[in-house]
């Protein structure tokens, strides 16, 4: 329970099914998703989006791999869930009013917290699926010319949105997906919660679908998003495993059977097997293709070329593997690809008036 949480005068039954309710975020999220809406900042910053994009598309143009550093940066934000204290709660129990409750906690997932700093505990950003991310500046530096023409306006949470979808887009020169904005910042950002809530590459698919279930995901989305891997890198000891002693019999020789021989020595050649958990090589998650956003992704997937395990057991569901099937169409990919990170970006959101407006992205108000 979070600090500063009491609740008096109320039966221990119903304190404990507001709590039920708080914390796996029944009845929240569908409501605050629906704060959500294309343009919010029409009125109150109308060049909000220009000035995004203008931003990105700079440091883009210089850095074509800060692509998929957003585009995770977004992902991983979303899908960490954190417990946090929202407004004062007032409710009538037995005919009595109770207003002495001083907060009550529920759960966020696409609020910023991922930009936090660490300044009192470990917050989302040292956690070790987060030490890779990158582009913190370059959002310090959005947020900067937003503070400028818009003083206390766009949230950071908006800002994590709309900068995946402009440095993905950037490479067409046009908006891939519409962002809906109108998030606003969290104010707790836990590496525990990190470690807990995003997926590892060594996810089987059974794993990976229960994690997408729980932040209101299906299996289209799972299998859409995983084409984020189009763009980017993978590090060594992550998918080493793979590649040598698989069984556990001590052969170097033993591999996943499930890879493709050809892609098993391409990976086999990037990587030092003396040192399976080498964490500074990396090599490109679609070869020929790492600054395409593209559907090459299921191409390579479908013969057997995934680099994580959470890769190729997308193949291990039929259900699954027919997906994969249909995004070989290109047009297919991009459609559903657009529709299920619209539904990601809605993730237990902060809207109305919960959570705040960061003045910096890095620390709360």
């Amino acid at each position: 329970m979070a600090k500063g949480l009491m609740i008096t005068g109320m039966s221990s039954s119903v304190l404990a099914l507001l709590l039920v309710f708080a914390a796996s975020g029944i009845g929240t999220a569908s409501a605050q998703a629906a704060g959500l809406k294309k343009g919010f900042y029409k009125k109150s910053c109308p060049q909000a989006e220009d000035i995004v994009q203008k931003v990105v598309w700079r440091h883009v143009a210089g850095n074509r791999e800060l692509a998929a550093k957003f585009l995770r940066m977004f992902f991983h934000d979303c899908f960490v869930r954190v417990r946090a204290c929202v407004q004062p709660l007032t409710l009538t129990v037995g005919g009595q009013q109770m207003t002495d409750a001083t907060s009550l906690l529920t759960v966020v997932g696409c609020d910023a917290s991922v930009l936090l700093d660490s300044p009192t505990n470990t917050a989302e950003k040292n956690a070790v699926p987060n030490l890779s991310l990158a582009g913190f500046d370059v959002i310090d530096e959005v947020k900067a010319a937003l503070e400028q023409a818009c003083p206390g306006v766009v949230s950071c949470a908006d800002i994590v949105a709309l900068a995946a979808r402009d440095s993905v887009s950037f490479q067409y020169k046009r908006n891939l997906w519409e962002v809906e904005t109108g998030r606003r910042d969290g104010t707790v950002s836990s590496a525990q919660q990190a470690l807990a809530n995003i997926p590892a590459p060594s996810s089987t698919f059974d794993i990976l679908l229960a994690n997408f279930s729980r932040k209101g995901l299906g299996l289209q989305d799972l299998v859409v998003l995983s084409g984020g891997h189009t763009i980017g890198v993978g590090h060594c000891n992550l998918f080493s495993s793979r590649l040598f002693n698989f069984t556990g019999k001590n052969n170097p020789s033993d591999i996943d059977p499930s890879l493709n021989p050809s892609y098993a020595k391409f990976l086999q050649c990037r990587l030092n097997l003396q040192n399976p958990n080498d964490n500074t090589t990396v090599v490109p998650m679609d070869p020929g293709s790492s600054l395409s956003f593209d559907n090459h992704y299921f191409v390579n997937l479908k013969a057997h070329q995934g680099m994580f395990t959470s890769d190729a057991t997308l193949l291990t569901n039929g259900r699954a593997a027919n997906i994969v099937d249909k995004l070989q169409d290109p047009g297919v990919f991009f459609d559903a690809f657009k529709n299920s990170i619209k539904r990601m970006g809605q993730i237990e959101v902060l809207t109305g008036t919960n959570g705040q407006i960061r003045k910096k992205c890095s620390a709360v108000n």
